[in-house]
């Protein structure tokens, strides 16, 4: 099921955009004018994105846009693509270290990969999808953003993913799954001492606290919450951060053989 397209540096780059760029999004038949949502970001996006700004504001034209038309974002997501959103998950680039390899399961619509892809050029990323459709939408954007992002289709649990990606320094993760369960695809991805940057909401307090155990016998140490972008969105980003231990004899999530266990 597994492929993976890389788009970069040797395709053609994005055409030039406009910063006063506006998005048409169609609206229901009984509704009396179209609905325009206007793309461009607030103040703060410019510390976070640099000289990629207008890149950044280029996948928010696509997620208000084709993201929604094909069912990858929900159109109420629109007015808020940047704080909701964009800037949600590119303000997690703190916890990164310089070159992290890093591979972004369950990607959707790109977040939080693309994002941080965009707001730290010096990071090798992978966005793991297993929907073709939006695999499709992804190699799109990636590749009209000139990006040097691959985009492989799979899951994070299957065999061939895990044989091509393993040895990542961080895997990321947005509304995926519970954070024990996220934990046991994450963890075998990571190298020894890698991270799971598990983006989370309102639940992240509770995960943590019923989650904790099943997460350190699957090979993470114990979690932890940190709180991203503090000056720079509100509310800032929850991450959950599970460092995958040292000097584990096996592959974390995998149950060990009966020997082993005698």
């Amino acid at each position: 099921m597994s492929d993976s397209v890389t788009s970069g540096p040797g395709s053609p780059g994005p055409e030039p955009f406009s910063p006063d760029a506006v998005f048409h999004v169609e609206p229901r038949p009984d509704a009396p004018e179209p609905v325009v949502f206007h793309v461009e970001p607030p103040a703060v996006a410019a510390s976070i994105f640099g000289d990629r700004l207008a890149l950044a504001q280029r996948y928010a034209v696509h997620l208000v846009g084709s993201g929604v038309e094909r069912g990858l974002l929900g159109p109420r997501e629109a007015p808020r693509i940047w704080e909701r959103h964009i800037l949600n998950c590119a303000v997690v680039a703190e916890l990164l270290p310089d070159g992290a390899r890093t591979v972004d399961i369950g990607s959707g619509a790109g977040l939080p990969g693309i994002p941080l892809a965009l707001a730290r050029p010096d990071l090798s990323v992978v966005l793991v999808e297993p929907l073709a459709r939006r695999v499709d939408w992804l190699r799109e954007v990636v590749e009209d953003l000139d990006l040097p992002v691959t985009v492989e289709r799979g899951r994070a649990e299957e065999s061939g993913v895990r044989t091509r990606w393993e040895g990542a320094d961080v895997v990321t993760a947005r509304a995926v799954a519970p954070l024990a369960r996220l934990a046991g695809w994450a963890l075998p991805l990571l190298r020894p001492a890698g991270t799971l940057l598990a983006l989370k909401g309102r639940s992240a307090d509770a995960e943590l606290t019923r989650d904790a155990v099943a997460v350190r016998k699957l090979g993470g140490n114990e979690p932890r919450i940190v709180r991203c972008g503090n000056e720079l969105v509100d509310p800032p980003s929850t991450v959950v951060v599970v460092e995958r231990a040292r000097g584990s004899g096996r592959r974390p999530g995998r149950p060990r053989r009966r020997e082993e266990r005698s």
